[in-house]
Order: structure tokens, then sequence, then C-alpha cells
């Protein structure tokens, strides 16, 4: 934790991992009701798990940080192969259906994995759910019901294909005059 952080709240995903070690996502965009009350974070870490003698990459985002698509694009840059995202989303403000095409489209556009899990409400509105680098999605679990969802997933259908034909020589991401 940096010394700036240190003493405060934050919205974080922790990942302990069975050899001990530990890894933190502090979320960077906070809602309207966190600011002033908690820390946001600084950095959009990736974590590297070993398993079975291969690397997968995983990084985190939390609730409404499903509307800055330029941090699910600067993770995938990173190298990040599985999104996970976890969220308590229970707002009838947001119409049913709208942050379940995010997700599929930050799965596809990034063409990445992605594993999201949200409370069992049943006013939720953004679905738990496993969707493909394709946009497929290959299991979802239904709103206000507990359950384990499974699936199996393909790793090598994550592509660096839609991103690797960015045009970044036209296209840059700039500090908005006015913004914090």
């Amino acid at each position: 934790m940096s010394s700036a952080e240190q003493g405060t709240w934050c919205n974080a995903v922790i990942y302990l991992s069975p050899v001990g070690t530990r890894w933190t996502y502090r979320k960077i965009n906070l809602a309207t009701h966190e600011r002033g009350r908690l820390a946001a974070g600084s950095a959009l870490p990736t974590l590297p798990l070993h398993i079975n003698g291969r690397t997968l990459v995983i990084a985190a985002q939390l609730c409404r940080e499903i509307l800055f698509p330029e941090q699910w694009q600067h993770l995938a840059v990173a190298g990040a192969q599985v999104f996970v995202y976890l969220t308590h989303a229970a707002n009838r403000e947001v119409p049913i259906g709208v942050w379940r095409s995010h997700l599929i489209s930050h799965a596809a556009a990034n063409q990445r994995l992605v594993i999201a899990a949200n409370v069992a409400a049943s006013d939720q509105h953004c679905p738990s759910m496993i969707i493909s680098p394709r946009g497929e999605v290959l299991g979802e679990l239904p709103a206000g019901k507990t359950a384990v969802l499974r699936a199996v997933i393909d790793t090598d259908e994550v592509s660096d294909w839609y991103l690797g034909q960015r045009r970044t020589d036209i296209l840059r991401l700039q500090h908005l005059p006015g913004a914090s």
C-alpha cells in the first residue's frame, strides 16, 4: 500500500494465492457516492497466475468501471487475457440489459474472456456470466438466484487481432480541460 493510501478505505479486489502472496486492485473510477469517502486507486495492474505450467494474466474491474472502455482496452494491451468483473449493481435507473451488453462488448472488442459476478439480488441489472473472447455467452445466472456458474473456457481464443489494427497515429487519449 502506498503512503498516500495508508489509513484510508478503498473499494478493492484482493487476491490471496494458495502460497500466501497477495495482489490488490484498487478501483480508480469511484462512483459518486464513494467519492470523498473512499480513496481512488492510481493504477491498472494485471495479475499473472501460474497454472499447470502456463501463465494466465488476469485483470479486475469493479462496478461502474464497466462504463470506461478505455480501462478495459488498456488492460488488454497490458497483457490481460481474462477480465474479472465484480459488482453490486442493483440500480433500477439503469435499463435492464445495458450492463450485460457492455460486458459482451468488452469481451468481443478486446478479444478477452470476461468473468462477471454480481450479487444475487432480484433487482440486479448486471448478470453473473462468463463470456468468450468472441462475445459468446458461455454461461449466465438468472437475477435473484444463488448458484454456481461453471463453464469450460479456451484461453487460446484470446487474441490481439483487433487491438493490433488500432490507428494509434490518429486517436490518442487526452486529458480533458477542466477534468480532474
